[in-house]
């Protein structure tokens, strides 16, 4: 078999990076964020890795990070009690929203007018965003541990939370109060959505699945226990937009490419030196970013093997390093 490429490492963070997201295809191009334990968010090229800026501020390590639609605003989500709101622009802080306790998740409306957090507070708080600094959230209560992910989903009137209770809710802003719950084996630790707001992808314990936003019923369920051979479960996994793979990573240091249809392990790329806490695809599919404890993010050409391939991709992957 052809070597393949190694992958593009972006240096830059000083400790454990705890997440990554891609923005949407906006008219300046795509851009990535990252949330890190060195107390900073990065802005980077979602096309090239290269740094754009730091968001620096937060007097404790950044759990979370979220970029508006159109990557104009961000907000920063910190262990020291706060969330931050930030130009992306510019790279000015434009407010700081105090809370109890640690702030792990943050997640921004369609139309941009609108956010919500998420911690150890167990609930969540909805901030509108106008000229002046947001104020008396709407709390959201229903969570019995962290919450770890929160997200719009469709406009902004519909909210899903979940973390280490093993539980989604998915809400209606409206009232206040809570449309569905699901139950899952483990705690919630990733939730993706595709860019057209049909399917979800969801790391969880030791599986992953998808589901259908329309019908809420799972479309296919995989456990991949060898990720989480060290106790950390999967961490974070994500969809290739034309849905034939996906990827996934955790406790084993490894980043997985998985079949979509069969869960078949297509590939597998060792480079990080320690757990893998993010993974996202590009929007065009053609690469992914994983991130995680060895501080370093990096970019993997997408390329899904032949058929036949999987395989020897696989027998490749299990062979010992020399």
């Amino acid at each position: 078999m052809p070597q393949e490429q190694g992958p593009l490492i972006c240096p830059g963070h000083s400790r454990p990076v705890a997440g990554i997201e891609f923005s949407r295809e906006t008219e300046d191009g795509v851009f990535l964020i990252s949330a890190c334990h060195d107390k900073t968010a990065m802005i980077r090229s979602g096309e090239t890795g290269d740094w754009i800026g730091t968001l620096e501020g937060h007097k404790g390590a950044v759990w979370g990070a979220a970029l508006n639609p159109p990557a104009t605003h961000a907000v920063t989500c910190s262990a020291d009690f706060s969330a931050k709101v930030w130009d992306a622009l510019t790279g000015d802080e434009l407010y700081t929203l105090q809370h109890k306790h640690v702030v792990r998740c943050a997640g921004w409306a369609p139309d941009s007018t609108r956010f919500v957090t998420g911690g150890k507070e167990k609930h969540l708080r909805l901030f509108e965003l106008g000229e002046a600094a947001p104020a008396d959230p709407l709390l959201l209560q229903g969570h019995t541990a962290c919450v770890k992910v929160c997200h719009f989903i469709g406009d902004r009137q519909t909210l899903l939370s979940a973390g280490e209770d093993k539980t989604m809710r998915l809400w209606d802003l409206r009232t206040g109060s809570t449309q569905r719950e699901i139950e899952f084996s483990g705690s919630v630790n990733s939730v993706e959505l595709t860019a057209d707001g049909r399917i979800m992808t969801v790391a969880a314990g030791t599986e992953v699945s998808f589901w259908d936003l329309t019908s809420w019923q799972c479309l296919k369920r995989f456990s991949l226990g060898v990720i989480a051979a060290n106790g950390y479960g999967v961490n974070s996994a994500s969809l290739h937009p034309n849905r034939k793979a996906f990827v996934a990573g955790g406790g084993n240091f490894w980043v997985y490419q998985h079949d979509f249809e069969t869960g078949e392990e297509l590939a597998c790329n060792k480079g990080h030196h320690g757990p893998v806490y993010g993974v996202r695809f590009t929007p065009d599919g053609k690469a992914y970013a994983s991130a995680g404890d060895d501080g370093t993010i990096r970019f993997w050409n997408f390329a899904p093997p032949e058929d036949g391939a999987a395989a020897d991709a696989t027998a490749a992957a299990a062979a010992p390093e020399s």
